[in-house]
């Protein structure tokens, strides 16, 4: 039996760091691309109007077979060079956009979601498992109470089994929020570790629960760079 043997001492590096981030309307998460280095973004919202003053190459897409050939289009030789970042805003568009194709195509409610939880499935695994690149993943919020009648935050996409399983897809989960500053200030943060109202984590184990909202930054902390900056 051949087997591969490798060291987890630096695992990761160079392979891009994946993260998804989730936050309310007006959070910022599509800002937040703008902060990556050398990013495209892929864009099913029409939140593109935020970055106005930035020069920033785009797609948008209006089906799954547009986000398909957006996929294609960054693998390709010749653009998947000019990008160190792919930002996916939002994959609970794309999930909704799937999930309304889905019904249209068969009578059978569950079987829709059924259908739609496989095709999403494949798709975050597709760009997360892209070599050598940082993706960025934001999402919508979430607000559920659980047995206790706590409320607890997480992302939001169509279907409980999408919603539940969505955080085992990445090693960094974070909340985008904005909180107020010792001064009274309104300020964006990411919070990067899971409380009992918010769902998060890092399993790098390299930031502090709150961070600046900078994926440069946040990038080069966990790798190891220059203390973030």
């Amino acid at each position: 039996m051949a087997i591969k043997l490798i060291s987890t001492k630096g695992y990761g590096k160079g392979n891009g760091i994946k993260v998804l981030v989730y936050g309310a309307a007006g959070s910022g998460k599509t800002m937040l691309c703008s902060t990556a280095p050398r990013p495209v973004i892929i864009s099913a919202e029409s939140g593109l109007l935020s970055l106005q003053e930035y020069d920033i190459e785009a797609i948008e897409i209006n089906t799954i077979d547009d986000l398909s050939d957006a996929y294609d289009w960054v693998m390709e030789a010749g653009n998947f060079e000019r990008f160190d970042t792919i930002c996916l805003d939002s994959i609970s568009e794309i999930a909704e956009k799937v999930l309304e194709n889905e019904k249209d195509a068969v009578k059978d409610g569950r079987q829709a979601y059924g259908n739609m939880n496989d095709r999403i499935n494949r798709i975050l695994r597709n760009f997360r498992d892209i070599p050598g690149k940082n993706v960025y993943f934001s999402a919508k919020i979430e607000k559920m109470q659980n047995q206790d009648g706590m409320l607890i935050y997480s992302p939001s996409l169509p279907g409980s089994r999408l919603s539940q399983g969505i955080g085992y897809f990445f090693d960094e989960e974070f909340v985008l929020r904005k909180v107020n500053d010792k001064d009274g200030n309104m300020v964006r943060i990411l919070q990067t570790s899971g409380d009992l109202s918010y769902e998060a984590k890092d399993r790098s184990g390299k930031l502090d629960v709150f961070e600046q909202p900078d994926l440069t930054y946040i990038f080069n902390k966990i790798n190891g760079i220059n203390g973030g900056k």
